[in-house]
């Protein structure tokens, strides 16, 4: 008999790029009523993803919903697919990303420099992703402090700055925190968002000072992965000296 996977199991799928493969870390959440995936991965990876799923004897039938942490391609790229994929399927999002995420505002990041760093291919992927999002429904909007009926109680920590509505979840029996691009990790050190990715850098390291405080054993960067030296220092003293970030 297959074993029941791990309640929280970060995932790892690949973005090509000209140095190499670059892992990006979705999470994939088992509850007694399904399955929740958060964010889906980047555009053109939505066969590794439901390859990814099989491995773990996840059909993409047991996603009840999606949850995601904000708008950027790398993190929406594959919600069309899953939208097709799996009727009824729930989108949650934090209200700010709203208008984005159902094409009411252009994706604050994808600009034409972006377009033209993509491969034909990907990019039609892409459009064909921009023309869905304005039928996509928002079945739940999250906002800061809500405490999600997943985990034994999941927090909503809206962290602006990488983009608006941008957030992070704290799973709190698991002393989990699941920071999404709030924080990376680099050359196995835990520091503050990608400037160059980030518009309000300012509000993004502001916004570190909400993770201070948590409980922490293990902290998920979708760019790193996982840290576990510590994370309640390191946050800490990135909150209190920002330059450091």
């Amino acid at each position: 008999m297959n074993q029941p996977i791990p309640s929280i199991t970060v995932l790892q799928l690949h973005i090509p790029t000209p140095t190499g493969k670059n892992p990006i870390h979705p999470v994939l959440l088992r509850d007694e009523d399904g399955y929740t995936l958060v964010d889906t991965g980047m555009i053109g990876q939505f066969a590794e993803l439901e390859s990814t799923l099989e491995d773990l004897n996840v059909s993409l039938s047991d996603i009840k919903r999606v949850i995601l942490t904000h708008q950027d391609m790398d993190h929406i790229g594959n919600l069309g697919a899953l939208l097709d994929a799996i009727p009824g399927l729930e989108v949650w999002a934090h209200a700010d990303e709203i208008p984005y995420v159902t094409g009411a505002q252009p994706l604050i990041k994808f600009t034409p420099e972006r377009r033209a760093m993509l491969p034909a291919p990907v990019l039609a992927l892409a459009d064909q992703l921009l023309m869905q999002l304005p039928e996509i429904n928002i079945s739940r909007t999250l906002a800061d402090g809500d405490i999600l009926p997943l985990q034994g109680g999941t927090q909503v920590i809206h962290t602006p700055g990488h983009t608006p509505g941008h957030l992070c979840l704290y799973f709190g029996e698991q002393q989990f925190l699941l920071a999404a691009d709030e924080l990376r990790v680099v050359d196995d050190e835990l520091v503050g968002p990608a400037p160059p990715a980030t518009p309000d850098m300012p509000e993004a390291l502001r916004s570190l000072k909400k993770l201070t405080g948590l409980k922490l054993n293990k902290v998920l960067c979708y760019h790193g992965g996982e840290y576990t030296q510590n994370p309640e220092k390191r946050i800490a003293e990135l909150a209190e000296n920002p330059e450091e970030a």
